[in-house]
């Protein structure tokens, strides 16, 4: 029988339980553990066959441990003769590994979408993948969803947005994405460009656009070590900048992320709940969105065979 069933990894369950919530269904019986050595195991507790079902589980620290907890889901769910499984990856990691950019280099991020398929999965549905062109790297449907207009919302409803505010991309590959909030919030943007001598550190060279006395938002698909947008907040508050604001979907937040942001001028990190935000990642800066409501939409049209497309009305291209 086609029933909708919810099964949640390590990664995050807090979201997984918002998300049951909003679809108003229990989460999937499963045992997790752990040999001596290390190995994970894992047990579906309840009969799966015939039914429709999706995995939800986010590709953050511990990575590479989140990312096998997965494989080792979806081939229980497979030989449990699920109909379909589907893979809810709010934060696809490996992301940024899609290309080679040096000579002898993976491509990591295709091997872990070859990974996924080869375990069973059937369809992925995710968040702002770091570049789109990934979705290309699986032979099953992906689902790339957009963060920006809850993102948006939040601005238009808990800061002053007017005609002295800008959307700023903190480097020229997140334009698209900055004109997407743009043009929902009614300004104007501005590009910072810079260069990455190595992977995780970035060097501001020019903001092209107009961004003094203004109200910068600066907006990305994650924040990592965090380097990159403080370093640009400070190129922006050298250049004359009023106000600096960032958000992103993904809040990454490694190492000493938290500390930096909060030495910088930017004055809220805006992140969502794609990644666990861990109690020594507090901060009065950050604010945390869910994106529960989203994927819950995502995960019943995806269910009843229906559009996902039609969650954004065509209103978000970012």
């Amino acid at each position: 029988m086609n029933h909708l069933r919810l099964f949640n990894g390590s990664s995050n369950p807090e979201l997984a339980e918002k998300i049951a919530a909003h679809l108003g269904i229990p989460l999937g019986s499963m045992s997790k553990a752990r040999f001596s050595d290390g190995e994970i195991w894992v047990q579906i507790k309840e009969s799966v066959r015939g039914a429709d079902a999706f995995v939800i589980q986010s590709g953050c620290c511990p990575v590479n441990d989140n990312v096998m907890e997965l494989l080792i889901i979806i081939d229980a769910l497979r030989r449990a003769s699920a109909r379909r499984i589907n893979v809810v990856m709010p934060y696809y990691s490996y992301a940024r590994q899609d290309k080679k950019v040096k000579p002898r280099e993976p491509i990591t991020a295709k091997l872990l979408a070859n990974l996924i398929t080869a375990a069973g999965a059937h369809r992925i549905l995710t968040l702002d993948l770091h570049a789109g062109q990934i979705q290309g790297f699986f032979d099953v449907p992906v689902d790339n969803l957009y963060a920006g207009p809850i993102i948006a919302n939040y601005l238009l409803q808990n800061i002053t947005i007017h005609q002295h505010s800008v959307v700023v991309s903190p480097d020229v590959g997140g334009v698209t994405r900055a004109r997407a909030m743009a043009e929902v919030l009614g300004t104007p943007i501005a590009i910072i460009v810079k260069r990455r001598p190595e992977p995780n550190k970035a060097e501001v060279m020019e903001v092209i656009g107009d961004i003094v006395g203004r109200s910068c938002i600066m907006i990305d698909d994650m924040i990592d070590t965090a380097g990159s947008i403080t370093s640009g907040a400070r190129a922006l508050a050298e250049r004359g900048a009023k106000e600096i604001l960032a958000a992103c979907t993904h809040g990454v937040l490694s190492g000493d992320a938290v500390q930096k942001l909060e030495n910088s001028p930017i004055k809220q990190v805006i992140v969502t709940d794609t990644i666990p935000l861990s109690p020594e990642h507090q901060s009065g800066k950050i604010k945390v969105l869910s994106v529960a409501p989203l994927l819950a939409d995502a995960i019943w049209k995806i269910h009843e065979e229906g559009s996902v497309s039609e969650i954004f009305n065509g209103r978000w291209t970012g």
